[in-house]
């Protein structure tokens, strides 16, 4: 009766053992197995000009966003790789790439969509939304899914030799049409530039995001229907 009753115990401390393990496996976030696929890109590309605007106070946020914790740029190693196709061709014609955004938290993402509905915040509209009002970006420009937290998009633009943006005809994350890349309005100049940029990342594999000019995802993904969480450090 003794050695039932401790092979009874024996068992029961191995079913928990295995459903703790279960119930760890389940809340465990894919960050916590795949974060060491990702590349600082910063050290990767070192003539890259890295302007994480979302580590500072230039966004339409208005301050730090949520998640990040360092200025870095943080890409899964395919896309990193590809990137470093688009600079070595860049820098054939003179030119090198300055990045604003890679891989964003879901945090991140989340911060945004308080932003966008707190309607009385409007200290940004100058700049970042002039034409719209705040309860117009939700949906076509902010949603509570971002491709950027799969690690395979990227927002970037060019610079010449002495580190001055070429000219795209609207600045990165400006919500209005006239950041469509091929809205009507911009200049002969400006479409070659939005252009330019186009061919670099299309040549290496990064697709285009019509309605943004400075938006590019490498495809395949490595991670399609994954939303990390990770921070930025």
């Amino acid at each position: 009766m003794a050695f039932t009753l401790l092979a009874r115990l024996t068992k029961s401390t191995s079913l928990l053992g295995i459903a703790l393990m279960s119930a760890s496996a389940a809340c465990a976030t894919p960050s916590d197995d795949k974060r060491s696929e990702f590349v600082d890109v910063g050290a990767l590309l070192s003539n890259a000009v890295l302007d994480i605007r979302y580590f500072g106070h230039h966004n339409f946020v208005g301050k730090p966003v949520d998640g990040y914790n360092a200025p870095k740029c943080l890409l899964h190693n395919s896309a990193a790789t590809a990137l470093q196709n688009v600079q070595i061709a860049a820098q054939t014609q003179g030119l090198s790439l300055k990045i604003f955004d890679c891989y964003r938290p879901q945090r991140a993402v989340d911060h945004f969509v308080r932003w966008v509905n707190d309607l009385e915040d409007t200290r940004t509209k100058a700049e970042f939304y002039p034409n719209l009002g705040k309860d117009k970006l939700l949906g076509d420009y902010i949603a509570a899914k971002s491709g950027h937290s799969r690690g395979s998009t990227i927002d970037l633009t060019l610079v010449d030799a002495k580190g001055k943006e070429l000219d795209m005809g609207s600045p990165f994350d400006m919500f209005d049409t006239l950041s469509n890349t091929d809205d009507p309005r911009i200049s002969a100049e400006q479409k070659a530039n939005r252009y330019k940029l186009k061919t670099l990342m299309t040549e290496a594999g990064f697709a285009p995001y019509s309605m943004e000019w400075w938006h590019f995802t490498y495809q395949p993904q490595a991670y399609p229907t994954t939303y990390f969480d990770f921070v930025v450090e």
